[in-house]
């Protein structure tokens, strides 16, 4: 009696034991038994089960960032060299441009030569060379002890030429300049002369004891029509702000 109700027991805990193990399941191979982690989410709501919910730090790119067709061109900086400043030289005007209209090489002893032209666009530039008579002498020179006798070379006084500018009409001289150290002008041998006044001019070459080249240089534009079907040995632009003797 007493070894049926061990035996009764027993197989009641049995029956309990096989209930409880059904309710367990078995961990997977290379699982773990611990409670399976929640996947984050991106700010904006996105899954996203690799990355964890981090707040971006810069905007994301929704274009594609091309060259401009306008450009914007910088200033030319200026170039400063020991205590100066060097600005770049602007572009030459193609109205300003000037052609040679008139060459005259001429050797002068006391006489002259002219011409007019009908100046509608000034300026007009006279570039000059004159090949002078030189003289050789004799000099004394004084210093503190005794005198000493030099030889020196220098242009003749009696050499110089003279371009002068004169209204054709009146004959009034608009200007005089050139080549003449003993006549109060220039030691200079080569120079240019510029002319401002708008007027039908009279250009005269005088001199004496040199021999002269004299070039002209207008701007076609302006002082002869047609342009387009005129040729010219030789243009360029010039830079002088006022008469120039080099």
């Amino acid at each position: 009696m007493k070894a049926d109700a061990i035996s009764i027991a027993a197989g009641v805990i049995l029956i309990l034991v096989i209930a409880a193990a059904g309710c367990i399941e078995p961990p997977k191979p290379g699982g773990s038994s611990l409670s399976k982690p929640t996947a984050s989410k991106t700010p904006g709501g996105i899954y996203n089960p690799l990355n964890p919910a981090v707040t971006p730090t810069t905007p994301p790119m929704y274009v594609t960032e091309v060259t401009p067709f306008e450009t914007v061109t910088r200033p030319v900086p200026a170039v400063t060299t020991q205590g100066y400043s060097v600005f770049p030289v602007p572009s030459p005007v193609p109205e300003d441009l000037t052609c040679l209209i008139y060459t005259k090489t001429q050797p002068y002893s006391y006489n002259a030569s002219a011409f007019s032209f009908n100046l509608q666009n000034p300026p007009m530039y006279i570039d000059y060379s004159v090949t002078p008579v030189y003289v050789t002498g004799t000099k004394i020179i004084q210093y503190r002890v005794d005198d000493s006798l030099v030889t020196y070379t220098d242009f003749s006084p009696d050499s110089f030429f003279l371009v002068t500018v004169r209204d054709k009409a009146t004959g009034e001289i608009y200007l005089k300049n050139g080549f003449g150290p003993a006549q109060g002008y220039s030691r200079n041998v080569v120079g240019t002369i510029k002319v401002m006044q708008n007027d039908n001019i009279i250009v005269e070459f005088s001199g004496n004891q040199v021999t002269a080249t004299a070039k002209i240089w207008v701007k076609p534009l302006g002082n002869f029509e047609n342009i387009q079907n005129l040729t010219f040995s030789s243009c360029k632009y010039w830079d002088i702000p006022q008469n120039f003797l080099t």
